[in-house]
């Protein structure tokens, strides 16, 4: 079998040689079981006891060989004799038979008239009358010579080693001539580890990709989202989009969810389908739980290592790692994203280089500024450090990074329908594990609980989504908002008497 692969121009060779030797037979790791039976005992043996236990074997095979080959020589001579005595005598052994009453008596009478032996007598009555007058003296002349001859060469067999050495190599000779041919692998003792960049293999073009809150993904030509003429990408009834990306096939899409784990998903391995189309479900590519559900997608060209993920969950941790620890090798199913305690959840993820900002939003109101850098870098699977010290029953809701250079506004809205925009200026930055300072002014009566806390930009108008237990979604625009402080609860916009509370705030992408 040829098997020939064509390349492209720019397709690197020996990468692409390199992955078929390490996912398929071109090249094997071969194991073999040095243990044999050996005088029908099991023996662990070397390979030069291999090779004389062969040899043995090969001893016995060709002695019983030319035991049995020497006894049907003998066999055949001996009936060759007796057709010879019988030509020389045919006319008379002619008449006997026919005298004779049956084939039996045939027999008896051969043997007792002309010293035949039974075995004689049996071939020469058994031969049809025309074979018995046409067999030529000199043809069993001939033969009897050649058995002879055969006879005498596998008694010096069976009597000689020497010559039951020759034999045997005279038939690997033969095995060799007529089955032979050049040796086509390489056998080697050690080998080096294959190490196979997939980026080579992988064909190297730009993709829109999609990721909706349901859990819906793709990735589409340029050429497809092109013709949408930037209208958003096909969706399931009722979904919403989480986040769509300009990505290259050899770059990796994560996708965090709610429980602490992520989906590692390179792009090319993204179900490829047209822009105005609705996606394909994660599940279908990575195994995901019922009960878990995406809250972060994240577009990565490079894990680095000068970048970070930083972590915050429901009950107030703080956790950052390594962005290169969360390269993954294989990625069939969800990895641990971080180590979550009971009933707790992720409720923000961040991409960061280390030296930025947190804020987090608590459900009763409070608010706490501290640094990034107080937040050690831990390893992939750790539980983190406490972030925010929570009141009995509060938790958190949201969570915001920014640079010290920014003039940092925040959207907040509660269940009640209100929503406000207050300036990072309203508080005092503090440490990380504190209560933090209150966002909104506590009510005896039905109080406000904040649902989200999103930082929003001063130049541009963005629309948020708010979802009400009633399936009502209103929209909202940042710059209808007015700006207050933080003791204000700001103004109502959703009448939740008639659509229902608010449970959840989404922006809406353009």
């Amino acid at each position: 079998m040829r098997i020939v692969v064509e390349l492209k121009k720019e397709a690197d060779a020996n990468a692409i040689l390199n992955y078929l030797f390490k996912n398929t037979d071109l090249q094997i790791t071969y194991n073999f079981n040095m243990v044999a039976i050996s005088r029908k005992a099991p023996k662990l043996m070397g390979l030069q006891e291999l090779i004389q236990a062969y040899i043995d074997h090969q001893k016995e095979v060709i002695r019983r060989r030319s035991q049995y080959d020497l006894e049907k020589a003998k066999d055949r001579q001996h009936i060759v004799q007796g057709l010879m005595k019988a030509i020389s005598i045919l006319d008379d052994v002619i008449a006997t038979i026919r005298s004779s009453n049956d084939k039996k008596d045939a027999k008896n009478n051969l043997i007792a008239q002309y010293e035949f032996t039974e075995l004689q007598a049996e071939a020469i009555v058994n031969l049809q009358l025309y074979r018995l007058t046409n067999t030529d003296i000199t043809t069993l002349e001939e033969e009897a010579a050649d058995l002879e001859r055969r006879i005498h060469e596998l008694v010096a067999v069976l009597a000689s080693e020497k010559k039951l050495i020759q034999v045997i190599k005279k038939d690997l000779n033969k095995i060799k001539k007529d089955f032979a041919d050049a040796r086509r692998t390489e056998i080697k003792a050690e080998i080096e580890e294959i190490k196979i960049n997939m980026d080579v293999l992988i064909a190297s073009e730009d993709v829109m990709v999609s990721v909706t809150h349901e859990g819906y993904v793709k990735r589409a030509s340029l050429r497809s989202y092109t013709a949408s003429n930037g209208e958003l990408p096909g969706m399931k009834e009722g979904d919403l989009l989480l986040g769509y990306y300009e990505m290259n096939t050899t770059d990796t899409l994560v996708l965090f969810t709610k429980l602490g784990n992520y989906l590692y998903i390179p792009v090319h391995e993204l179900p490829d389908i047209r822009w105005k189309d609705m996606g394909q479900h994660v599940a279908n590519i990575v195994s995901i739980d019922r009960e878990d559900e995406i809250i972060a997608a994240m577009p990565i060209k490079e894990f680095s290592e000068q970048q970070s993920l930083l972590f915050v969950t429901k009950n107030g941790m703080a956790k950052r790692s390594q962005l290169s620890l969360y390269q993954a090798q294989r990625y069939s199913k969800p990895l641990m994203a971080i180590k979550l305690k009971d009933h707790d959840e992720v409720v923000s993820v961040f991409k960061t280089n280390g030296e930025q900002e947190l804020f987090i939003a608590t459900a009763q109101g409070y608010g706490l500024w501290f640094s990034e850098s107080e937040v050690n870098a831990v390893g992939q699977r750790a539980a983190g450090v406490k972030g925010i010290n929570l009141k009995e029953d509060d938790y958190v809701v949201d969570a915001n990074m920014f640079s010290l250079e920014e003039n940092v506004e925040f959207l907040i809205v509660t269940h009640r329908g209100a929503a406000k925009k207050v300036s990072i200026s309203e508080f005092d930055k503090s440490t990380r594990a504190k209560r933090g300072l209150m966002i909104l002014r506590e009510l005896k009566s039905n109080p406000h609980r904040v649902i989200a806390c999103k930082k929003i930009s001063n130049q541009n108008n963005e629309i948020y989504q708010l979802l009400t237990d009633k399936g009502h979604i209103e929209s909202l625009e940042s710059k209808s908002i007015r700006k207050s402080d933080r003791y204000s609860n700001g103004s109502f916009i959703v009448d939740t008497n008639h659509v229902g509370l608010v449970t959840k705030v989404l922006k809406q992408l353009m």
